[in-house]
């Protein structure tokens, strides 16, 4: 089987999950962290260099204040009580997102999460914080534009290169593989540039039911995909 080198995940369906309990939505997205857990976990035990969670959207400011709140506790309840692990286990943590703005001390967590772990190699976890892809490509337009105004760069020589060299994710390779649960069938302002051609995984469950045994038949389903990248396949047939 073929293993995705960079697999994304848009973890969706916490609230609903709850719903369907009858719980408060801050116990759909108390359980969606353990489902975060194991799969960081699943996710070296398969072999995979990268994974890359959309934790939260630039987006979800939106939402009540009440479960802003929740999101950001449960953000410093993670990092706080499992930085060690994934620190003890090779997990080098990054954060992608727009940072300004953001309260001091999320801010001075995330910092602590990527300086703690900067020298690890067994697993890049990429996380996106306060991220939103049509917001990241407007970032990168600016700076390009600045390096244009400065006449660092000629504006007849702005390349696809140069995009991708100012994105959040200029040292990250570009996802192989993007999966979204809760049975949602779209990307929702995730990686938009990355992804261009990444395959795409979507299941019926919601994101805290996510299991090891899920994530295996979605690598299952890659492995069995034809990635062309707008070539031929190999019988010569064009997509």
């Amino acid at each position: 089987m073929t293993t995705p080198a960079h697999v994304a995940i848009i973890m969706d369906g916490n609230g609903r999950w709850a719903k369907a309990r009858g719980l408060p939505r801050v116990a759909g997205h108390r359980a969606g962290v353990e489902a975060l857990r194991q799969t960081v976990r699943a996710a070296g035990e398969f072999g995979i260099s990268w994974l890359t969670v959309y934790a939260f959207s630039s987006e979800n400011w939106s939402r009540p204040k009440s479960e802003v709140s929740d999101l950001m506790g449960l953000l410093k309840i993670f990092i706080r009580r499992d930085l060690a692990e994934l620190h003890q286990n090779g997990v080098r943590v990054r954060i992608i997102g727009e940072r300004s703005g953001l309260e001091p001390d999320i801010a001075a967590l995330l910092e602590e999460a990527e300086a703690l772990t900067i020298n690890n190699r067994e697993t890049n976890l990429v996380i996106a914080f306060n991220y939103g892809g049509r917001d990241e490509i407007a970032r990168a337009a600016r700076r390009i534009a600045a390096d244009a105004v400065s006449g660092k760069i000629d504006v007849d020589e702005i390349s696809v290169d140069h995009v991708t060299a100012a994105l959040d994710t200029s040292e990250i390779p570009d996802p192989d593989l993007v999966i979204r649960t809760s049975g949602e069938v779209r990307l929702s302002n995730f990686l938009l540039w990355q992804a261009a051609y990444s395959e795409l995984v979507f299941l019926p469950c919601y994101w805290p039911d996510f299991t090891k045994e899920h994530f295996a038949d979605a690598l299952r389903q890659f492995s069995a995909r034809d990635r062309r990248f707008g070539g031929l396949t190999a019988q010569g047939v064009a997509s």
